[in-house]
């Protein structure tokens, strides 16, 4: 009798004695060149090598060229494949030719599902430059013109065993990294450009590359780790159904590290720590959007994170504040002008709960409002949110005076030398803490934690990507 075990490495043999790596220019591929033949071309290419050439053990091989695709590229039930890019996938932004789903939806730059154990990597930094500068429209004009109708410009769904590292993805259209339905993600080294701008801040004219989502999951099993985020919306967001998952050592500048926008399901065990967030809009940020099933987030820990001159909230927790439509003011639950305009509204849904939520060692530094808003529901109020070490250094007044944050609805303790302290939490503080403001502020009362990570993550300069 043949025993198993005795094939696998006969298996394992023969998919690595025959693996081929295929060169993409020595296919047919054309580099250097972006007219709207060749795009077509390459992107058919592209297509026709995924679907049609490589099998188990091989690699695809783009030289360190620019090559210019079409969108539209599409791959299905992939395995033990290898995508190699040492050069810049650079996709054409002809909007009227843009490939299109019903002859209206566009389709996404390239897709990829039901795959198992692929890498995306590069001996180097492979580029994906969505060239999204022109799908973004006029600033303050382009959204109300296509929507949200551009194209992602990397998705995986329902991937097992997946590896990306070593790319940066720049200027998306839409969203752009989407891995949805995983079960075993690991993104490393790899960095998020998108802006219309080179300010170190998010201008009003950055903000309105809108929908820019850095890294978009869920899923569980994800590991995202030694990254870099620099964009006009959510940096790094876990989505719905989604558990088991962990974050560390990202530098991120955007709409924040965030949960959400969740409804009618459960997103549970999820950790950020050790990160920076150098000039970002707002710092930790978790969400629900309105919806009558009930959902939840629970369990989840935000620990050793440095929030530095965030230009909104450091910390957010509560409901959604975005809109679907084009009323940019409308309140989807939560509208984008709250509170600075008179009778916007913001309301938490009462179908949306909160349990186990922990910051740790967390410091803003230098905010431009007040520290935060924590929003519950007073029907469904958060239960078990813990504020250990969350301190705050020369907090802002505006928009909620000495309360310093906007708190309703919370069951919630700060202990650890929390300052300020919420007004709805319970304070455990051993002693009473004292203000932190000022330079002297920043250079002696910080805690240990917070100092070293200000030291080792501002050199990093934001806008080298």
């Amino acid at each position: 009798m043949l025993c198993l075990h005795r094939l696998y490495p006969f298996i394992a043999c023969l998919l690595t004695c025959r693996a081929t790596v295929y060169d993409f220019e020595k296919l047919g591929g054309k580099p250097d060149d972006d007219s709207s033949q060749t795009a077509w071309a390459n992107g058919g290419l592209v297509n026709k090598t995924l679907q049609a050439i490589l099998q188990p053990g091989d690699t695809l091989f783009f030289p360190n060229k620019t090559f210019t695709l079409m969108g539209g590229i599409q791959a299905e039930g992939l395995h033990d494949i290898t995508i190699q890019i040492d050069g810049t996938l650079e996709y054409k932004d002809d909007i009227d030719s843009w490939p299109t789903q019903d002859g209206k939806q566009v389709l996404n730059c390239m897709v990829f599902k039901n795959v198992t154990n692929m890498t995306f990597t590069s001996s180097g930094k492979g580029t994906i430059d969505g060239k999204g500068e022109r799908w973004w429209g006029i600033p303050g004009i382009g959204y109300l013109i296509r929507e949200e109708n551009r194209p992602k410009l990397f998705e995986i769904d329902k991937g097992k065993d997946i590896l990306i590292e070593n790319l940066l993805f720049k200027q998306s259209p839409y969203w752009t990294v989407w891995a949805h339905n995983m079960d075993g993600l690991e993104i490393r080294w790899t960095d998020i450009d998108a802006r219309r701008t080179d300010a170190d801040s998010h201008t009003i004219i950055d903000l309105t590359a809108f929908n820019t989502d850095g890294f978009d999951v869920t899923g569980k099993n994800v590991w995202i780790h030694d990254c870099n985020v620099w964009n006009q919306d959510d940096c790094v967001c876990v989505k719905d159904k989604s558990e088991n998952m962990l974050f560390e050592r990202i530098n991120a500048s955007g709409l924040g590290l965030v949960i959400g926008s969740i409804s009618g399901s459960t997103v549970n065990n999820i950790t950020f720590r050790d990160c920076y967030m150098h000039h970002t809009f707002k710092g930790i940020y978790t969400k629900f959007r309105g919806g009558e099933k009930p959902g939840l987030i629970s369990n989840v820990l935000f620990e050793n994170i440095v929030i530095d001159a965030p230009e909104q909230w450091g910390i957010w927790i509560g409901p959604a504040q975005q809109t679907d439509s084009k009323d940019l003011c409308a309140a989807h639950p939560c509208s984008l002008c709250w509170p600075t305009l008179p009778f916007t509204r913001c309301d938490m849904p009462a179908s949306g709960s909160y349990e186990n939520v922990t910051l740790r060692n967390i410091s803003i530094l230098n905010p431009g409002k007040s520290p935060g808003v924590l929003l519950g529901n007073s029907k469904n109020p958060m239960r078990n949110v813990l504020f250990d070490n969350v301190k705050v250094l020369n907090p802002k007044k505006t928009p909620w005076g000495h309360d310093f944050y906007k708190c309703v609805g919370v069951n919630g303790v700060a202990t650890g030398g929390t300052w300020p302290v919420p007004e709805c939490f319970k304070d455990m503080n051993e002693v009473d803490p004292e203000p932190l403001i000022g330079e002297e502020a920043e250079a002696e009362e910080l805690d240990d934690i917070a100092k070293d990570q200000v030291r080792a993550m501002r050199k990093f300069e934001m806008d080298g990507l």
